[in-house]
């Protein structure tokens, strides 16, 4: 997994790059233009830090960015020439998709989560736990997944709900800050239109509520 975000007005000229929940105890390592940051107790690698990373190549945009084959290659090729292991892997798959939820059951340790199994990309079905009052079968959905960097900057990580595992969110309009969303909780469903599979294209759902 690699998740990469850039955004020069607030942070500067660095690039943060993660593969990794944030450890509880964090142990900091900067070598030349390369910050290290790994789990204190298993010296783990949640994240480097590339400042000045304009020197490596050009980043147009800000916020969440997908790093293409040939810019982690360079990425892995600074770590190396900065002492560290050469351990970014791309990940070009789209991190915001159409869902559709197949099934739905309910949590054993909750009178109002859903235990789903939800087909996003590739034919994969994830287990999802959701929390949508509006939750069902046989609905497409907006799936935030694991790597996803949420629009409020909350990144999604495997995670468990009570004992139970969940591999991504099924997101709200508001949760995906789209225009005219209601403010409420509950799952956005989206029109047929949606193919399931497809990256959710966010210029689109923001019309979804005209």
């Amino acid at each position: 997994m690699l998740i990469a975000s850039y955004n020069k007005e607030t942070m500067g000229d660095i690039l943060i790059t993660m593969i990794r929940p944030d450890a509880e105890e964090a142990k900091i390592e900067q070598k030349g233009s390369v910050v290290r940051i790994a789990d204190a107790k298993t010296n783990e690698t949640t994240g480097f830090n590339f400042l000045n990373v304009s020197e490596i190549f050009e980043i147009n945009g800000k916020g969440p960015i997908t790093l293409t084959q040939e810019q982690v290659k360079q990425l892995n090729a600074t770590l190396s020439a900065n002492g560290f292991e050469a351990e970014l892997v791309a990940d070009e798959r789209p991190k915001f998709v159409v869902g559709y939820v197949k099934s739905t059951k309910p949590h054993p340790d909750s009178d109002h989560l859903l235990i789903t199994e939800t087909e996003v990309d590739n034919g994969e079905t994830l287990q999802i736990v959701s929390g949508s009052p509006n939750m069902t079968d046989n609905i497409k959905v907006v799936v935030a997944k694991v790597g996803a960097i949420m629009p409020d900057g909350m990144t999604i990580w495997p995670g468990e709900l009570r004992g139970v595992e969940s591999n991504g969110m099924i997101s709200s309009g508001r949760e995906l800050h789209l225009n005219n969303a209601p403010q409420k909780k509950g799952a956005l469903i989206l029109p047929d239109d949606f193919v399931v599979g497809e990256a959710f294209d966010f210029e689109k759902g923001n019309h979804i509520f005209d």
